[in-house]
């Protein structure tokens, strides 16, 4: 049995979380940005679908990718440095967020990025705290992803790719431009196989809370981040 959400923005213990399914902590409320963001210094996500009630989560372990620690393949490597194309921060939101709802999951029949979802970050987005990273080819928008900034902890919430390893490209941006402004962690929720062939690994939830305490306190407030503040940095690495 897990607790109705009072109106207030406050969660249950992240301990009281259930087991299976993993991390199932809460119910009800709303994605008000005061609620969605207290949540996420928590260590606290919403996940559900469109005709559920808003689901919260904290699985044990959590799935991280530390900045400096992606793993760049060699084939992968090449297209940054030689391959055309262009990446931008912050130009194609709400473009980058329905892309990520509208593209097919592998054994999931619909998307968790419901209309509500898409309006709650959209939301955070023109406040500052939400953010896209996007992948652009031969002018049109080929992948990304999007995610909330707090502090200096980064909150990964979904990715796309219409061309090739073009999300990819979006990662490897993200990372170095965290990692240029000393953010200290990527929060990728749940644990796959593809994340991990990408650096990510589990942590305990305990950990991963104590690292948002000490992350979610420092670095810069909510902003805008400047469109082409990361783009060719492969290339000029070379």
């Amino acid at each position: 049995m897990i607790p109705w959400l009072p109106p207030e923005p406050v969660f249950p213990a992240l301990a009281s979380a259930l087991t299976e399914p993993n991390g199932l902590l809460a119910a009800g409320g709303d994605l008000a940005p005061q609620r969605v963001l207290a949540a996420y210094r928590r260590g606290i996500f919403p996940w559900y679908s469109a005709g559920d009630p808003i689901l919260w989560w904290s699985p044990d372990p959590r799935m991280v990718l530390l900045p400096d620690e992606l793993k760049v393949s060699r084939s992968l490597a090449k297209t940054l440095r030689n391959g055309n194309y262009q990446v931008r921060l912050d130009t194609a939101f709400d473009e980058a967020i329905r892309a990520c709802a509208g593209r097919p999951r592998a054994g999931q029949p619909g998307t968790w990025i419901t209309d509500q979802m898409q309006e709650a970050y959209g939301e955070l987005h023109r406040l500052g705290h939400a953010h896209s990273v996007e992948t652009w080819i031969d002018g049109a928008l080929a992948g990304g992803l999007y995610g909330v900034a707090i502090g200096r902890a980064f909150y990964g919430e979904s990715m796309f790719a219409d061309r090739r390893d073009a999300s990819k490209i979006a990662l490897a941006h993200l990372c170095a431009y965290l990692k240029q402004r000393g953010f200290g962690i990527i929060d990728c929720q749940m644990e796959t196989r593809h994340l991990a062939s990408l650096g990510a690994r589990p942590i305990a939830r305990r950990d991963f809370a104590a690292r948002l305490d000490e992350l979610c306190g420092s670095g810069d407030g909510p902003c805008r981040w400047p469109a082409g503040a990361i783009d060719g940095h492969f290339r000029r690495a070379e």
